[in-house]
């Protein structure tokens, strides 16, 4: 088997952890975020998607902050260093576009920005896919970097029941367009009873006239932002990010 640490910047995943991640994606028409894990000599290869309590909706992902400190101090007891655990947020969105959104830029920036060097990754409903890499130290930067499944290097298979509890644990929709966005609601049967998902270039989460009234009951400041995400997040967005596969 060859050497899996690359030195050309690069996201990998290991294919378990890509597929948790599509998993996770594919549940619902929300978003859905999380941290990746790597291992402490090879910090941009993610070999686990961890998920932590989290209120979503379409536009957005709000983690628990009790329940952070609860996932940061779970993983300092399993002996891994915050630069394995805590520099990778990875995220999810509807539609076609993996582009960060005005929300994303200001929680990346206010989250990590004191990090010495952190990841955002957004995968798009359809596949297309968004990583970059910022550095804090020194003078300072950023770059996007390709993102590479590594077929080469050694991995666990897929557990979607146990997926399935940790989502089911983990994320709640926003009561506020519970009613309206929501994909799927889960219970207690197999996966193989689960409805079917739509596919990702018909479905529409809400009608023109329940945007509308949706928008309206928005107080001014919340309006706004979301006519800012709506700028970002057009479904005819064209641009194609690669995804590798080795």
């Amino acid at each position: 088997m060859k050497n899996c640490i690359q030195k050309k910047p690069m996201l990998r995943f290991s294919p378990t952890a890509w597929a948790k991640l599509l998993f996770m994606r594919d549940m619902t028409h929300n978003e859905v975020g999380g941290f990746g894990i790597t291992k402490p000599d090879d910090l941009l290869f993610v070999t686990d998607f961890a998920l932590v309590k989290q209120k979503v909706t379409s536009i957005s992902v709000s983690f628990d902050d009790e329940a952070i400190s609860g996932f940061f101090e779970d993983q300092v007891a399993a002996g891994r260093k915050p630069h394995e655990f805590a520099r990778h947020w990875i995220h999810t969105h509807p539609g076609a576009s993996p582009e960060p959104s005005l929300t994303d830029e200001r929680t990346f920036e206010r989250v990590f920005g004191s990090s010495d060097w952190a990841v955002m990754a957004i995968i798009a409903q359809d596949g297309n896919i968004y990583a970059r890499l910022r550095f804090n130290t020194g003078p300072g930067g950023e770059v996007k970097i390709p993102v590479y499944v590594d077929y080469d290097c050694e991995f666990a298979g897929s557990d979607t029941d146990l997926w399935i509890q940790q989502y089911k644990a983990n994320v709640f929709v926003d009561e506020i367009l519970k009613d309206k966005s929501e994909k799927l609601i889960l219970n207690d049967k197999p996966l193989a009873d689960l409805p079917p998902l739509k596919s990702s270039g018909s479905f529409s989460l809400l009608t023109s006239d329940d945007l509308i009234a949706e928008v309206d009951k928005m107080d001014p400041v919340e309006r706004q932002l979301f006519i800012d995400e709506l700028a970002v997040r057009s479904d005819f967005w064209e641009q194609e990010d690669e995804v590798l596969y080795g």
